[in-house]
């Protein structure tokens, strides 16, 4: 008798709990629906001049794509079979993904080396990374002229994996999902779901880890595509150490990029920092200026001994090898000297300068390995057209906005929900004795 009352006490338990648990699926699902819409309203004004620009710009940009998808590749764009990969190319995917680099940096920094110092600005640089890869790899399709088949090495298809592009697909669809993963606690946050937050908070590390060694492998691996070109890119730009100088330039390329957008952000979104963290946003700027400083010197250094090893002398006194110095010297050379003074004395206007020429040299360097350098022997050559430029402006454009609309909504830069902080735990050997209504510790 007794164990048919317990059977049955567990029966109604387990009911009550299922009953409990609907009732809650049930209510979050009636707040989410008028929170989620409440959230899809714009905060703050509309007619801005950049929203009005932005506008005017996608709207131009969804046309073109809708003539270039209907109508080839030709119908919009400058490219041939000589010069199949244009500015989609060279800059929304190689330029872009270099620019991305300060993810994977940061991160390493933060979660694996422990400094501490980079965490304010972790989650930032992780939705910059994210956003540019979706965007700029998302071009990719703009570029093919049969975007369907882009699923090919997913689905195996036609997996070709004797070809570079298959370990750069894979390696953009997985760095792409360990990224989502690592910001996706914020999301939770937004959101509200406690134990979904709990639960993705455990997942963030191995994602750090698997994304890092993602970010080395693929960001050498789109210098390695450029190794099947060696007749047909400038001697002063090919190398077999192309990989390797893909890779170190995409450090100092992505925290160039996070000084750039963190010196717009703490103007922009200044109503959303905390007081404490816009004040360490000065040692922020000087730690990363100091660490693009070593790794341009390093960079440096590669070129000239990948220079000179090759015996490059007789192309230096020809209109390439001027343009050759014109990126090294007036884009490394001189960007790593302004970092190293500004880091001496502390000044962030220098350092500011300093990472924007660094940018601008980073967008000339790819531009010249898979653009200007590229056949430059050639009589007729590839000059992006228009049509082109206005919808890489399109992808720049819709990535600010979606990147803008994510920080006015989610903690990115404000501080997280109280309920995100673990609260201390206190060992068995301390414990809690209130007497007379006062707390004392008893051992």
């Amino acid at each position: 008798m007794r164990r048919k009352k317990t059977t049955i006490d567990k029966a109604m338990t387990r009911k009550t709990e299922s009953e409990s648990k609907s009732s809650l699926l049930i209510a979050e699902i009636r707040r989410f629906g008028p929170f989620l819409l409440s959230e899809m309203k714009p905060k703050g004004k509309l007619a801005t001049p950049f929203n009005v620009f932005a506008a005017i710009v996608l709207f131009v940009a969804v046309v073109l794509l809708v003539i270039r998808f209907t109508q080839g590749l030709e119908s919009t764009t400058n490219l041939s079979q000589d010069f199949p990969w244009g500015i989609w190319i060279g800059f929304d995917v190689i330029t872009g993904v270099a620019f991305a680099g300060g993810a994977y940096v940061i991160t390493f920094m933060v979660y694996i080396l422990r400094i501490e110092k980079y965490h304010p600005i972790v989650r930032m640089t992780v939705l910059n990374g994210f956003l540019a890869y979706v965007f700029y790899a998302g071009a990719l399709l703009f570029d093919l002229g049969r975007p369907w088949n882009v699923i090919n090495p997913i689905i195996g298809n036609s997996f070709g994996v004797s070809s570079v592009m298959f370990l750069v697909a894979w390696h953009f669809m997985l760095y792409m999902i360990a990224e989502f993963i690592e910001f996706s606690p914020a999301i939770a946050e937004w959101l509200g779901w406690k134990r979904v937050r709990r639960i993705l908070g455990t997942l963030t590390l191995g994602a750090v880890i698997f994304g890092i060694t993602l970010s080395t492998l693929h960001q050498s691996g789109l210098g390695a595509l450029l190794l099947m070109a060696k007749s047909k890119i400038h001697p002063l730009w090919y190398s077999e150490f192309i990989p390797i100088l893909f890779f170190v330039s995409s450090i100092f390329a992505g925290l160039s990029m996070v000084i750039v957008e963190g010196t717009i952000s703490q103007k922009v979104f200044r109503t959303q920092i905390n007081p404490q963290h816009h004040a360490a946003h000065d040692d922020i700027v000087v730690g990363l200026a100091r660490i693009c400083a070593g790794t341009m010197y390093v960079y440096f250094f590669l070129k000239v001994l990948v220079f000179i090893h090759g015996q490059h002398w007789i192309h230096i006194n020809t209109p390439m090898g001027w343009w050759f110095l014109v990126e090294i010297v007036g884009f490394v050379l001189i960007p790593v000297r302004l970092y190293a003074q500004a880091v001496q004395f502390r000044n962030l206007s220098l350092i500011r300068i300093a990472a924007a020429l660094t940018l601008i040299g980073i967008v000339l360097n790819r531009l010249n390995v898979s653009i200007i350098a590229f056949k430059w022997y050639a009589l007729e050559r590839y000059v992006p057209s228009w049509m082109e430029l206005e919808i890489t402006l399109g992808v720049i454009v819709a990535e600010i906005l979606v990147l803008r609309w994510v920080v006015n909504r989610m903690p990115i830069l404000r501080e997280h929900p109280d309920w995100t902080v673990p609260r201390p735990e206190l060992s068995w050997k301390t414990r809690l004795v209130v007497k007379e209504g006062a707390a004392t510790h008893e051992r």
